[in-house]
């Protein structure tokens, strides 16, 4: 299928950079295949991109694999620490924290509860908190917030698959053992400098001070302040980028420039609802899948597409069967099927 026209595109996203609840809207296309590209926006101007930075989080593991300094099935407590790892899964009356491998953080099949939105006792979440008021925790302090919620499920529980940050938590703690460097220098060493990522760095305590660099961040109507809170997740969503060199990523992590291109097929092999199975949102092994049902969109289908998202409005996906690439980020955590949506229109062009 030919690339449609860029007007037809360029109206789509028009329509969507002039809601008022969307804050420096970018998006951009690539299809290698044909030579065609497409943008809308600013593509130079810098976002963070919540949870899209697993994506960078799990291609460093995927490194340390190929490097054999781990494997998929070597259980997170010999390279943190059992106690570490005790208390994050208690399920049917036993302690299942310290067997928990590095597949099933990845693959968030570890059972282990969600730090950052999974409902406290009081019906709150810490996400509340991080919109109430900016501040700073560290990886132990998010470790414990998760340590004392209910498990779903005991881990790798056959079709069971729970999103939760503190996965990804735990994951960055094993980055930091295994290389000996913050998860900053692991991303500078091993990602943004070998492909050149100019525009693409994590948010840190060291350097709260760019925060006013990047694109404003909305949720609603109201512009959110939280420099102190978004350093807070450096594994899960602390890496600010642009469209532009979000599609070099992407290009690189599918096309064995990272890491053994092999890995890639087993990473995408399996899938698992992680919300409800009422969202078209699965998870593979560090990596999710957007595939909406033929019958939810009978007149204009939505090709599958994998990647990732982010909860500021980020969108980061491939399309395998039609080799298209697309970036695109409205800077808005309400409603979060906004991008979705955007991105379906777009995509469906194709």
């Amino acid at each position: 299928m030919s690339p449609p026209p860029a007007a037809r595109l360029h109206r789509i996203a028009a329509r969507y950079a002039a809601r008022p609840t969307v804050s420096a809207f970018a998006a951009a296309i690539e299809q290698p295949s044909t030579g065609f590209s497409w943008s809308h926006g600013d593509t130079e101007r810098p976002y963070f991109i919540a949870s899209i930075t697993k994506l960078y989080t799990v291609a460093v593991v995927m490194q340390l694999r190929d490097e054999g300094a781990l494997t998929l099935d070597t259980p997170a407590a010999d390279l943190i620490g059992a106690d570490t790892m005790r208390g994050l899964n208690t399920h049917g009356g036993r302690d299942h924290g310290p067997r928990i491998t590095v597949r099933e953080l990845l693959s968030q099949t570890s059972g282990i509860p969600d730090y950052f939105e999974q409902k406290r006792p009081d019906g709150t979440t810490f996400l509340d908190d991080v919109l109430r008021a900016d501040a700073a925790w560290t990886t132990d302090e998010l470790i414990d917030m998760a340590r004392r919620l209910p498990s779903p499920f005991a881990p790798s529980t056959p079709g069971r698959a729970y999103y939760s940050d503190t996965n990804y938590q735990l994951v960055g703690r094993i980055i930091e053992t295994v290389t000996s460097e913050s998860q900053e220098e692991a991303l500078r060493t091993r990602i943004t400098g070998p492909l050149g990522l100019r525009d693409t760095w994590m948010l840190t305590p060291d350097t709260l001070d760019r925060y006013g660099e990047v694109a404003p961040l909305l949720h609603r109507r109201r512009a959110l302040h939280i420099p102190r809170a978004i350093a807070s997740f450096p594994p899960d969503g602390a890496v600010v980028s642009t469209v532009s060199d979000q599609l070099r990523f992407l290009r690189a992590f599918t096309g064995g420039r990272l890491f053994p291109e092999h890995y890639l097929a087993e990473m995408t092999a399996r899938w698992n609802p992680v919300f409800s199975r009422l969202t078209p949102i699965d998870y593979g092994t560090g990596i999710m899948r957007f595939r909406v049902p033929r019958v939810l969109s009978p007149f204009a289908p939505v090709p599958t597409m994998v990647g990732h998202s982010g909860a500021f409005g980020n969108a980061l996906y491939h399309l395998p069967g039609r080799d298209l690439y697309v970036a695109a980020t409205v800077n808005q955590m309400e409603p979060r099927s906004l991008v979705h949506g955007l991105v379906a229109q777009l995509v469906a062009r194709f």
